[in-house]
């Protein structure tokens, strides 16, 4: 009788589980069957992408196009600037022969010249440009360039005693202070960091949005600057790969979406289905925060894969959630399996304890009665 009221129950507990089974596919297959035939995007029928948004983690490429630094840009030291002076101080070439040995070796029959200046000079550490023995030290450090013209005409009428000095001063690196070409990580604050000039707030905006905002922020350190961007790593825009374990679980695999993928795509990057899936798959594709709806999309696998049908072999977007669901039989025994699996190591452990005590007894009375 107690075999037989346990068969009943065993039997009882399969039939709700079926059922509850088919239940839930039943609803499934209806929630499906509403949304399977919208006007979705799909293998040899696809559609762009929207305008793509930059968003962390993105690697961004940033090109300078136009990096000159401002006309009223201070000089500093360890900037170089290119000075020439025509008609300067008169000097012996005999007589200061030792000390410019070389540079007036070519004018040693004249016994007087004018000692030019032509070259880059460096702004050293203590602010000066030196000029040589002749002309002595100035200082520019912290002058824009027509302050440093004004300082040396000063210098030369000065110091050198020139009436008119004829000179120019010119930088012969125009470019800014700090390249900004380079790759530019998206951070988590959703800035780029551009060195010395700062950093952008980038996240949300499109590239041409991106492309505008560094360049209004570069030009307050710069004269009228120009970038291109573009994005060289998509890695905020993803898809998800969601595996029934058919009761043990559910394995998430997180792919990049990179605007071309389809349902057929994501299994291949998973390694096709696994042996607990069935051929149950739907694309759950999430609907704006406003929204409580969702767009559920069915994915008729036999046809895509056994008769190359594209219908249902939908263009993913990113935030797509595929869905594979498990083998309901495999599911079905998994959890009866869960269920019974503590049941019968209770009982092994139980027979187990049984029988060792029947074997104490039996050598107990053996050993008693004079046997072995």
């Amino acid at each position: 009788m107690c075999d037989r009221s346990f068969g009943r129950k065993v039997c009882a507990l399969l039939l709700v589980l079926a059922c509850a089974e088919g239940c839930a596919s039943h609803a499934i297959d209806r929630k499906i069957e509403m949304a399977e035939y919208a006007p979705t995007p799909r293998e040899l029928d696809k559609t762009s992408h929207p305008a793509y948004r930059v968003e962390p983690p993105d690697i961004l490429l940033i090109e300078a196009v136009k990096n000159i630094r401002p006309a009223l840009s201070p000089l500093n030291a360890g900037d170089t600037v290119n000075i020439r002076l025509q008609g300067g101080v008169p000097i012996d070439v005999q007589k200061d022969q030792e000390l410019f040995p070389l540079e007036y070796q070519y004018e040693l029959d004249r016994e007087i010249t004018n000692k030019i200046i032509n070259g880059d000079y460096l702004v050293g550490a203590d602010g000066k440009v030196d000029l040589g023995p002749v002309y002595g030290m100035v200082s520019l450090e912290g002058l824009t360039l027509d302050q440093a013209r004004e300082a040396l005409y000063l210098h030369f009428q000065q110091h050198v005693e020139l009436k008119d000095p004829q000179f120019t001063i010119t930088l012969p690196d125009i470019a800014g202070k700090q390249a900004v070409s380079g790759e530019h990580l998206v951070r988590v604050d959703g800035t780029i960091f551009l060195g010395i000039y700062g950093e952008v707030y980038v996240s949300g905006l499109t590239l041409p949005q991106v492309k505008a905002t560094v360049e209004s922020h570069l030009s307050t350190q710069m004269h009228d600057p120009e970038v291109t961007v573009d994005v060289l790593a998509y890695n905020s825009k993803v898809y998800y790969v969601i595996m029934d374990g058919g009761g043990y679980g559910e394995q998430v695999i997180r792919l990049p979406c990179t605007g071309n993928e389809t349902v057929l795509d994501a299994i291949s990057q998973v390694n096709g289905l696994s042996q607990v899936s069935s051929k149950k798959i739907w694309i759950s594709r999430p609907a704006p925060s406003d929204y409580q709806a969702s767009q559920v999309l069915d994915v008729h696998w036999r046809a895509i894969t056994r008769e190359g049908i594209t219908t249902t072999n939908y263009q993913l977007f990113p935030g797509d959630r595929i869905y594979v669901q498990a083998d309901h039989l495999i599911a079905t025994d998994n959890f009866i399996g869960k269920i019974f699996a503590p049941v019968e190591r209770f009982l092994g452990v139980v027979a187990l304890g049984t029988g060792t005590v029947s074997g104490i007894d039996f050598y107990t009375q053996q050993g008693a009665q004079g046997g072995p």
